[in-house]
């Protein structure tokens, strides 16, 4: 699913007001892993932008105008290869807590996959963006 809203225009906006009467956030756990996935719509992707306690902000992006992504797979590894998540069609903003250790993130979408590394040390948050560069 893509989406109009540039992450780049949100996360300016992320300070506004929420509806939060038409967000549906729901934190989910996996192998004693909480994550929380969402964004789609501009008062949801405000809302989860202002989620505290996560330290891994992953965004999905496409195309020259960095569309948000959703509909995405995700796995996410430790650096010794251990899965410690493994969850389908996120997106496009997906939020996970994690001990501090350095990480594998392997996302799919429509059979193109894309990687990226993170080391999460202390109390700071990793960000990552995982563009594909063409739209299908």
């Amino acid at each position: 699913m893509l989406l109009s809203f540039s992450p780049v225009v949100l996360q300016a906006a992320n300070e506004a007001p929420v509806d939060m009467s038409v967000v549906q956030l729901v934190p989910q756990e996996q192998n004693g892993i909480t994550y929380l996935s969402g964004g789609v719509g501009q008062d949801e992707s405000q809302a989860i932008q202002q989620v505290k306690g996560y330290n891994l902000h992953i965004t999905f992006s496409i195309g020259p105008e960095n569309k948000y992504l959703s509909g995405v797979d995700v796995v996410i590894q430790t650096e010794k290869g251990r899965s410690l998540l493994s969850v389908s069609q996120v997106g496009p903003i997906l939020y996970v807590k994690l001990p501090a250790d350095k990480y594998l993130i392997i996302a799919s979408q429509n059979g193109h996959e894309k990687r990226g590394t993170v080391v999460l040390e202390g109390t700071s948050t990793g960000t990552v963006n995982l563009h594909w560069s063409d739209e299908p």
